[in-house]
């Protein structure tokens, strides 16, 4: 498996590692310091400083930030401290925080950088001042410590498949229409990595979109387009790399006046998307379990900030375009239809059946079993 993720973190940035074959020492070296001890041992009052990207996505209000914080209380016995700030989408905005945590000397740094190349100043300035950093859910670029996320290209794949199963025997009577992520996201050229992966040969693909920011407003904007430019009749099925997008798009497709609407994918389980598949409205998204992701990178932020090694932690490895090597830790997902609504988001907790059946969904929630 690790060789498969190497290459599927290489993808994104091939280009840029053939200019800089030169660097692979260095980079090798940065990967193996990577691994060492990061300086003295230091007991549980450590503090952690904690960086999420932009708070429009609720996971990372909701989920990561408070189980994160959970986790990392429980590893240091309640003596540890979370310092947290969010950059609202606002790469320039990160990198001040970034600097902030420097000046204000925490013990390791956790990261979801908004643009992985802009990030990478910072991280090495974090290196400079002796902080480790954990990249968390992207790839950020510079000498990172470790890494967790999901497996990104799987992620693709399975919605991918989602489209075919939804699409049946009218995968080859239309076009679908590809809504992929920020290609300052280094996920999202994974996501699309994956996807072609599954449907290429098997769907035409009218037009395909890099969205801006993720932002739904910029999704719906582009679903528009592809409507005015195909034709709404001709569209059998929309790729969203994301919920939110999601939203943006099936909001564009009602507009266009469609009797039945295509299916659509997306990805993160949020609560708006739960209903829209349990309305039949958007047909699957991709239930990824934040709390493996956000306690596998409590737990190598707390090893770090101790001054111990992260092998013992992370069984995996990936390669950014600046360092190799990067013990990672990598958690599976799974695709979320109708069928499994119970068994995934409402058995994990991550949303009650009242919270989803709301009177609005009462109905088609009862025609579900959801109770």
């Amino acid at each position: 498996m690790n060789a498969h993720l190497r290459r599927a973190a290489v993808v994104t940035a091939a280009t840029a590692m053939a200019v800089t074959l030169a660097a692979c020492g260095s980079a090798k070296e940065a990967g193996d310091k990577a691994k060492e001890s990061t300086g003295p041992k230091k007991g549980d009052a450590i503090t952690v400083g904690l960086l999420l990207p932009e708070n429009q996505t609720a996971r990372y209000e909701k989920f990561d930030k408070p189980l994160i914080e959970k986790k990392i209380a429980e590893l240091t016995g309640g003596r540890g401290e979370v310092v947290y700030d969010n950059a609202k989408q606002d790469a320039t905005l990160q990198s001040q925080q970034i600097d902030a945590m420097i000046t204000n000397k925490v013990d390791v740094l956790i990261l979801d950088a908004v643009d992985s190349k802009a990030a990478a100043q910072g991280v090495r300035k974090a290196k400079d001042a002796g902080i480790p950093v954990v990249a968390f859910d992207r790839l950020a670029e510079g000498p990172i410590d470790a890494y967790t996320s999901f497996d990104n290209e799987e992620v693709g794949r399975v919605q991918g498949r989602a489209l075919l199963e939804a699409l049946g025997d009218r995968a080859g009577s239309g076009k679908i229409v590809m809504m992929n992520g920020s290609i300052t996201d280094p996920n999202a050229a994974l996501y699309k990595s994956g996807s072609h992966e599954i449907l290429d040969g098997r769907v035409a693909v009218g037009k395909e979109y890099d969205t801006k920011e993720w932002k739904p407003e910029n999704a719906n904007a582009n679903m528009e387009a592809a409507i005015s430019a195909l034709g709404k009749e001709n569209i059998v099925g929309v790729y969203s790399a994301n919920d939110g997008m999601a939203g943006g798009v099936i909001t564009a497709l009602k507009a266009a006046g469609l009797d039945k609407l295509p299916p659509v994918t997306g990805q993160d389980a949020e609560l708006a998307a739960v209903q829209r598949i349990v309305a039949g409205e958007q047909y699957a998204s991709v239930y990824k379990p934040y709390a493996g992701e956000a306690h596998a990178a409590a737990r190598m932020a707390v090893a770090l900030a101790r001054g111990e090694k992260v092998t013992g932690v992370a069984k995996d490895t990936v390669d950014s375009p600046t360092t190799r090597g990067v013990p990672s830790i990598l958690v599976p997902v799974v695709s979320l239809t109708r069928d499994n609504i119970a068994d995934t988001v409402v058995k994990d907790g991550v949303w009650t059946v009242q919270e989803i059946c709301t009177a609005k969904y009462r109905p088609a929630c009862d025609r579900l079993g959801l109770k």
